[in-house]
């Protein structure tokens, strides 16, 4: 300790010993009695004496003080000494700033690991209905007939699909690094993503119709399948009867500006149109189907959002439900 408090104030010691060398210095040169010199300097050294115990103590207790906030770290700042100088004020400023970061970060973390639990709760609740259905399938004393092959094959279609949303789900995590952004056919990606929901639209014998659009957007092609298969199960998950269609609408000037997925379905009440997109909010068609988490949505305008895509809903009760992808970047240079 007192070798460290040396160090610390090794300045002043430096400057006591070059006075009590340059004492006798002036007193050779001036030839002046050595008596009165000799006075001054152990009056200088004995109040120098006093001042170094006194601030070897203080400092020493300023140490000890500081160990024990260090051995007894944590997120909440403690109450540090008061600073003597502007550059410990400056010091603890420091440290307070660097308390709140931790702090914002801490927060940060915790509010997205209770948003991951919560999806995931979300998920396995929503995965657990197709495979009890296909449990009391397999305990059922029925023939597998076609009937009861296709509502197998539709069951092992939303367990893939539940499952490819998680691991879309943790993909967002960094969304920016996975993203491919170049010029697509919207109707490539359009047809795709119809093809594999086919299982679904043939079991509930609901019709499909694709407008013939040579339209080219730029964008990501799988996220943007994300997006469109997200719209196209809520679809098919609220229409009974009649079907869906899927139609482009242009910008005067030839560029893509909405894609449009229309249904006939169940509808959405005003009052749901709103907050649809919001995570975990079903709803009253929610209600109605115990099986809906009210992720899709959700993640589907996170993914939008992302990449300066928007996605909205235009619906009402019993006149079906209106989908739509807006594409307002014209240029690639408007991404990077």
């Amino acid at each position: 300790m007192i070798k460290q408090y040396l160090i610390y104030r090794r300045a002043l010691i430096l400057l006591y010993l070059a006075v009590m060398i340059l004492f006798p210095g002036v007193q050779a040169i001036c030839r002046v009695t050595l008596s009165p010199v000799l006075s001054v300097m152990q009056i200088i050294t004995f109040f120098m004496v006093i001042f170094w115990i006194g601030d070897f103590l203080r400092f020493r207790g300023r140490h000890r003080q500081l160990e024990q906030i260090a051995r007894q770290l944590s997120v909440q700042p403690y109450e540090f000494p008061q600073p003597r100088n502007l550059c410990e004020a400056d010091d603890f400023m420091v440290i307070q700033g660097l308390y709140d970061k931790l702090r914002d970060s801490l927060q940060a973390v915790d509010e997205h690991h209770a948003e991951q639990e919560e999806i995931y709760t979300l998920w396995v609740h929503q995965i657990k209905t197709p495979i009890a259905a296909l449990q009391l399938l397999e305990q059922s004393d029925l023939p597998f007939d076609d009937k009861a092959r296709g509502l197998l094959r539709q069951e092992l279609f939303k367990i893939e699909q539940y499952v490819e949303m998680a691991l879309q789900y943790i993909k967002m995590e960094d969304l920016s690094t996975d993203l491919v952004v170049r010029e697509y056919s919207l109707q490539e990606i359009v047809r795709a993503s119809v093809k594999k929901y086919a299982p679904l639209f043939i079991y509930k014998k609901l019709t499909i119709e694709i407008e013939d659009f040579d339209t080219v957007v730029l964008t990501d092609s799988k996220w943007l399948s994300f997006i469109i298969e997200q719209l196209l199960s809520n679809a098919i998950k609220y229409t009974y009867a009649g079907g869906v269609s899927i139609s482009c609408k242009k910008k005067m000037n030839g560029r893509p500006a909405e894609l449009h997925i229309r249904d006939t379905g169940i509808g959405i009440k005003r009052e749901d149109l709103q907050r649809v997109f919001e995570k975990g909010y079903t709803g009253y068609n929610g209600r109605v189907d115990k099986k809906a988490s009210g992720i899709g949505l959700y993640l589907a305008r996170k993914v939008a959002r992302e990449m300066a895509h928007e996605v909205y809903l235009d619906s009402a009760v019993g006149e079906g439900t209106l989908a739509v992808v807006r594409f307002p970047l014209h240029d690639k240079a408007d991404y990077e």
